[in-house]
This record gives C-alpha cells, sequence and structure tokens, in this order.
C-alpha cells in the first residue's frame, strides 16, 4: 500500500489529560478539517500520568483528513523551572540569573528527553539541556 501524502504537521502544548474541543486543540484540528474527539480521548488517557504539566505534541494530518500523533512528553523548559524550583527564566539572560543547575539534575534532564535531543550520547544530550538552562538565566554548575 502506498504511503498516505502528509498535507500538515501541527506542534501544540497542551495540558496533559485535559485536552478539550476549545483552543487550542479544537481551533487547530478544526482548521484541518478533523474530528477533534479521535485525538482528545486517546490523547487525555495516554497522557493521564503527566496530569498537571504540559505536554508537546506533534500531529501529522494526511491528505485523506486521517491523522496520527506523537506525544513527546513535558519540554525542557518546563523540566528545568520544575528542577530548580522557579517560576519563570530570566528577561535578560545574559545579566540576570535566576537561579543554578548542577550536573546531575541537566543528567536526569538529559535521560529523560534522550531520544528527542539531537544527541548521540548522555554528554551530547547534557550539553543542549545545559544550552536551554543557560538560555533561560539559569547558571550552570560543574
Amino acid at each position: 500500500m502506498a504511503e498516505k501524502k502528509v498535507i500538515g504537521n501541527l506542534k501544540l502544548r497542551i495540558p496533559a489529560g485535559r485536552a478539550t474541543a476549545g483552543p487550542p486543540v479544537g481551533s487547530t484540528l478544526g482548521q484541518w478539517g478533523l474530528n477533534m474527539m479521535d485525538f482528545i480521548n486517546p490523547f487525555n488517557e495516554a497522557t493521564k500520568d503527566l496530569m498537571g504539566k504540559d505536554v508537546i505534541v506533534h500531529i501529522r494530518v494526511f491528505e485523506d483528513r486521517t491523522f496520527d500523533w506523537k506525544s513527546l512528553g513535558q519540554p525542557v523548559d518546563d523540566m528545568i523551572r520544575e528542577a530548580i524550583k522557579i517560576q519563570k527564566g530570566s528577561g535578560k539572560p545574559n545579566v540576570d540569573k535566576v537561579g543554578k543547575i548542577t550536573r546531575a539534575q541537566l543528567e536526569e534532564i538529559a535521560g529523560k528527553k534522550m531520544e528527542q535531543l539531537n544527541a548521540v550520547d548522555l554528554d551530547g544530550a547534557v550539553k543542549v539541556v545545559a544550552g536551554t538552562a543557560r538560555s533561560m538565566g539559569v547558571e550552570v554548575e560543574g
């Protein structure tokens, strides 16, 4: 059977276990003529263990108005904020520092996100996460 033609790639940040037919899910899927409930119910079921956290979702839309989706889990910036217990990153990351993160914390985050990061090994993944932390105004120790 021939591969279906992809006509759209959507990326959404949705609260885990709490997708509804309202924005951002309903308005985005509605534009593509997709059945929202075919996404909402399986998504909420699959992400109920992350309740209260945001989740990144990639949705591929095919020519025949079908779709598939993949949950990438919690964003790295949220994991960094959670690890060092801050509300938000710095508005001026090169001047105003908002906290410090240890190598062990970076390794833990990198281990969880390894398959989504553009890295060959854990050390490379740690560097990617450390770069995200620096861009948020978080000092990297070690």
